[in-house]
């Protein structure tokens, strides 16, 4: 057991330097490295307001669809030989898409061909005889039934060709219609039918879907309340209307303002709210059909309204309330009113004045009023173009 011994010589050396640095540091606060009140002045980054305008807006879940939403049928029956596109890949207006067999209708068009050079040929026919009963008449060697016979099979002829060459022009319609081609750009949809399937005779089978995407709708719907408070005067006048803005999913916002290109005539009598609808470009299909957004309808512009950073804002039992760093440099709470997003920041619609210092970092530290030593955003304690209230260094102990 001679460890004991060791240890308690060791701790005794110990023990007296603790107690000598903890004199020094008591003599040191004393000195003036502590504030008389016992709390050092924590520092603080502060922004001076200062009123500004801001568009009014309100806000509602909103919804993309496609201007146009196409089915792409068959319009002829036949064999399914190939599918010409990638599903769901992007398509420009009249891709081909699908293949039908197409030798029938080859051969149709030949027929139809045929035919009208047969028509053609019976025309020739009728008119050489026409002319040439025409001259018997006028030498009283044929009666005039005889010639008004001749006559009418030269029209029969004639209608005759007309009729061949709508067949062949139906023909060639069809032989078109064998292959199946994009009615409109956008992204395909799932293949509803395989290779190798027969198509109903006449048309008619869903192969696919087309949806636009560019431009894209956004579809919504807000409450009377909530546009007559978000309107200046209290009347919506969609012709008044800024423009849409998007929020999206990951809570961004959509680069590229978009406009108001539909507005209902009356409101729902049964939910009490106004269809509304907005048009984006979205040339790189950022914007899906069927996605669940956030639309922004920008109403009008307030004035004299303040912006403070989301992390200024603290929701209490008694609404939002930000830290202020007063006259004396100390916590100050300011209960204030506020409005809708503006970016990263919060509009402030009332409870602030021009020159107020709100507080916008160390908040968990802080309590109403402890001194403070506030400074402006980049701008540290005792550096050059700080704020008066920050603290300077204390003097070295010689």
């Amino acid at each position: 057991m001679t460890a004991r011994p060791n240890a308690l010589l060791t701790s005794v050396p110990v023990l007296l330097a603790a107690t000598l640095l903890a004199a020094c540091g008591s003599k040191d606060d004393k000195a003036g490295g502590m504030p008389p009140g016992g709390m050092p002045a924590l520092p603080v980054t502060v922004l001076e307001m200062q009123p500004t305008k801001v568009e009014t807006s309100v806000e509602a879940v909103a919804q993309t669809e496609g201007p146009r939403e196409v089915e792409v049928r068959a319009r002829v029956g036949g064999i399914l030989v190939k599918r010409l596109y990638d599903e769901g890949a992007a398509v420009k207006a009249g891709q081909p898409l699908f293949q039908i067999d197409r030798e029938p209708y080859e051969v149709a068009v030949a027929q139809a061909k045929a035919q009208v050079a047969e028509a053609k040929a019976r025309v020739d026919q009728t008119r050489r005889e026409a002319a040439r009963l025409k001259g018997l008449l006028a030498q009283q060697a044929i009666s005039q039934r005889e010639y008004d016979t001749a006559t009418s099979d030269d029209a029969a002829a004639a209608a005759a060709v007309l009729a061949a060459e709508a067949a062949l022009r139906q023909a060639q319609l069809n032989l078109e219609y064998a292959t199946v081609t994009a009615p409109v750009a956008g992204l395909t949809g799932r293949v509803a039918v395989s290779e190798g399937n027969l198509l109903a005779t006449g048309g008619g089978t869903l192969l696919t879907t087309v949806v636009q995407v560019n431009p894209m709708w956004v579809r919504f719907s807000l409450a009377e309340a909530d546009l007559a408070a978000a309107t200046p005067g209290g009347r919506f006048n969609p012709k008044a209307v800024r423009g849409v803005e998007l929020v999206l999913p990951d809570g961004s916002t959509y680069p590229v303002r978009g406009h108001l290109n539909f507005s209902a005539s009356q409101v729902d009598p049964k939910l009490g709210t106004l269809q509304l609808r907005g048009e984006f470009a979205n040339p790189d299909n950022v914007l899906l059909p069927g996605q669940f957004v956030r639309a922004r309808l920008l109403t009008g512009e307030r004035d004299g309204v303040f912006k403070v950073p989301q992390n200024a804002v603290m929701q209490t039992d008694m609404g939002a309330v930000v830290m202020l760093a007063n006259a004396d440099n100390k916590v100050e709470p300011r209960p204030v009113k506020t409005g809708n997003w503006s970016g990263k920041d919060w509009v402030i619609l009332g409870g602030l004045k021009a020159g107020d210092k709100v507080i916008v970092d160390n908040l968990i530290k802080i309590r109403p009023g402890a001194p403070v030593a506030p400074h402006g955003p980049g701008e540290g304690p005792g550096a050059p173009g700080g704020q008066p209230g920050a603290p300077a260094a204390a003097p070295a102990k010689g």
